[in-house]
C-alpha cells in the first residue's frame, strides 16, 4: 500500500519472521483476489471478486489458527445501496465469506481479529480503485 511503511528491528540473529495469512480460498471457485489490507499483526483481510457472478466476497483470515478468539469481517456499497453483510463471532481460523453483487460499484469493507480492526472506503470501482484505509486500530 503506498504511504505505509514498516520498520523492523532483529533482536536476535535467531528472530523468525512473521507469518502472514494467506488467501485460503473461502470465498469459493471463480474468485481471485483484487485487494487486500493487514490487520497489524493479526492476519489479513481480503476482497475478492468474481467476473463471472459480479460479486464481491471478503474474508478475514487469522496468521496463526489456535484458540477461538473475535474475528469479523464486513463488506457494503459505498454510496449505501446495499444492505451491510458481515460475519463475526469466536473463530479459529477465519471470518466469512460475506459476498455481494456489486459489478462495477464501489464498496467498502474491512475487518478485525480481537481488538485489531482496519476498514476500507471507496475501493474497487470498477478497475482503477484501490480504496483508502479509513479506519485502522
Amino acid at each position: 500500500m503506498a504511504g505505509l511503511a514498516t520498520m523492523a528491528t532483529a533482536t536476535t540473529a535467531t528472530a523468525a519472521p512473521t507469518a502472514t495469512a494467506a488467501y485460503n480460498g473461502a470465498c469459493g471457485s471463480g474468485y481471485r483476489v483484487v485487494n487486500s489490507v493487514p490487520v497489524t499483526g493479526k492476519g489479513t483481510v481480503y476482497l475478492t471478486y468474481s467476473a463471472k457472478t459480479g460479486k464481491n466476497c471478503v474474508v478475514t483470515v487469522r496468521n496463526s489458527p489456535g484458540k477461538p478468539v473475535y474475528v469479523y469481517t464486513y463488506l457494503t456499497a459505498t454510496d449505501g445501496s446495499s444492505d451491510w453483510v458481515y460475519d463475526s463471532g469466536q473463530y479459529t481460523t477465519y471470518a466469512g465469506p460475506v459476498y455481494l453483487p456489486a459489478k462495477g460499484r464501489c464498496v467498502d469493507w474491512g475487518g478485525a481479529i480481537e481488538t485489531v480492526s482496519v476498514s476500507v472506503s471507496g475501493s474497487n470501482c470498477g478497475r482503477m480503485a484501490p480504496g483508502v484505509v479509513t479506519h485502522r486500530r
